[in-house]
């Protein structure tokens, strides 16, 4: 087998080419080692007589930037560890051996956001995803990644086990030394691949581009037969004429001119792009490709019909797009963690959870309205939004306000929470020599001056 197709598959597959190698021959030989191969060959061809798999999806500009943007989009929130407060809120958990793995170093090669990444790349292509548990008693200390084609979990004695098959050798592992997420599913073991199940759709999508490449790598130039009218070629013409025909294709002929004998006439046999709506297909695919991967054209760059590139209504799709898409799959990453790498013990007490705010950073209007709402009502103090900024924070700046002259919560009904009104009539009394600014104090006390100025009767209290 070529060397080319053995690389390829290595890429695919993420084993080695044992499987398929150079000077070896395709026939499989029934072990199970063979058996993803078997698989790939039965099922990884389109209609269109191309492979569909991960690596040729890839291959199309629909998918690379549907798998990228939302990849790269979770991989940039970064993960958090927070446990619940008495109160009832949340405490940031940094000083947790989670917040390391999670946040700092899933293991020693890949950074936070490359894991991540991996990750969700792996559930749009594959379906699932895998990492290699490492522990050190009831801590897990490492995560290291696997590629998908590696995994097969299974079924022993109703207990959930992985195979594992690397550089040709098979092995069972526990489900506790496997971090698995996985994707669609309808509570299978395994979660659906988009690619699998949307292979006529990508395929479709694959040999469109076949079909425009060809049309103009040869120049936009169609084939077709030649008559010859009533003369009738030997064997030895007809061979001459394909030859002459060949010299003129190829988009470097385009233009030139072929002199034909007489009686010869060109039929073309191809369809016209036009006729065959080459273009309006294409752009069916894009979109048929974005519902597969669960993400919305204008996202990549492909505005559908109808359908501008900015304004509002864009706004409200892609709050929609991180309601209905992105938060269920980061719900997905959350509770998968939460449940294979917490002990029972601590998972009512700690949880992981993405930064979806970061969604948000760079929409400065937004975070301002945000912050505006969250100062003005008591939610959240000066220090935590110069947190979220990166600054540092300030003397005073820990104590929450609401929007009546932005005082303290605890000193509301105080004579720190008075309101400008207030603490003038406050003042004023006080120059009446009235205490506490009541009234019928102030009444009475001019009544009993007036009449001790007269000499009069003492007023009864």
């Amino acid at each position: 087998m070529s060397s080319w197709l053995s690389t390829a598959w290595s890429y695919v597959t993420g084993a080695s080419s044992a499987y398929i190698s150079d000077g070896e021959s395709a026939k499989l030989s029934g072990a199970p080692e063979d058996e993803p191969t078997r698989i790939k060959i039965e099922l990884g061809r389109d209609l269109g007589g191309g492979s569909v798999n991960a690596q040729t999806t890839l291959g199309l500009s629909t998918a690379w930037a549907c798998i990228g943007l939302k990849s790269e989009l979770v991989g940039s929130m970064g993960c958090g560890v927070y446990s619940k407060s008495p109160t009832g809120g949340r405490v940031s958990r940094d000083d947790h051996w989670l917040y390391d793995l999670l946040h700092e170093s899933p293991n020693a090669d890949q950074t936070p956001f490359d894991f991540w990444a991996g990750q969700t790349a792996s559930i749009d292509l594959w379906g699932n995803s895998y990492a290699l548990i490492e522990r050190l008693g009831q801590r897990v200390t490492s995560l290291l990644r696997v590629h998908p084609a590696q995994m097969e979990p299974f079924r022993k004695d109703g207990v959930k086990m992985y195979r594992y098959r690397d550089r040709g050798r098979t092995e069972d592992l526990p489900a506790e030394k496997v971090f698995h997420i996985k994707g669609m599913n309808f509570g299978g073991d395994v979660g659906l691949s988009a690619v699998e199940f949307g292979r006529r759709t990508i395929g479709a999508a694959l040999a469109a581009n076949r079909v425009a490449n060809s049309a103009f790598s040869n120049g936009l130039q169609v084939s077709g037969f030649m008559e010859t009218g009533a003369a009738k070629l030997t064997p030895e013409q007809r061979r001459d004429l394909v030859d002459i025909f060949g010299e003129f294709t190829g988009g470097d002929m385009a233009g030139k001119v072929l002199p034909l004998e007489k009686d010869f006439k060109f039929v073309p046999l191809t369809m016209k792009p036009a006729d065959a709506q080459l273009l309006e297909s294409r752009r069916w695919d894009v979109e048929e490709m974005c519902r597969w991967f669960g993400m919305l054209p204008v996202l990549i760059g492909h505005a559908a019909q109808g359908q501008t590139m900015w304004g509002s209504g864009i706004e409200q799709l892609l709050l929609g797009w991180q309601t209905l898409r992105l938060n269920p799959l980061l719900r997905r990453i959350e509770q998968e963690t939460r449940k294979q790498l917490l002990p029972v013990a601590e998972r009512r007490k700690v949880y992981p959870e993405f930064n979806r705010e970061a969604g948000l950073a760079a929409d400065s209007a937004a975070r301002a309205a945000l912050y505006s709402a969250f100062g003005q009502n008591g939610v959240m103090d000066r220090n935590e939004m110069r947190s979220r900024e990166n600054l540092d924070h300030r003397p005073g700046g820990e104590f929450l306000t609401v929007q009546s002259n932005l005082v303290r919560l605890d000193q509301l009904g105080a004579g720190g929470g008075s309101s400008s009104e207030q603490q003038l009539r406050s003042a004023l009394f006080g120059m009446l020599g009235v205490q506490g600014g009541d009234l019928e104090s102030l009444i009475a006390a001019k009544v009993n001056l007036m009449l001790g100025q007269i000499s009069g009767p003492q007023v009864e209290s």
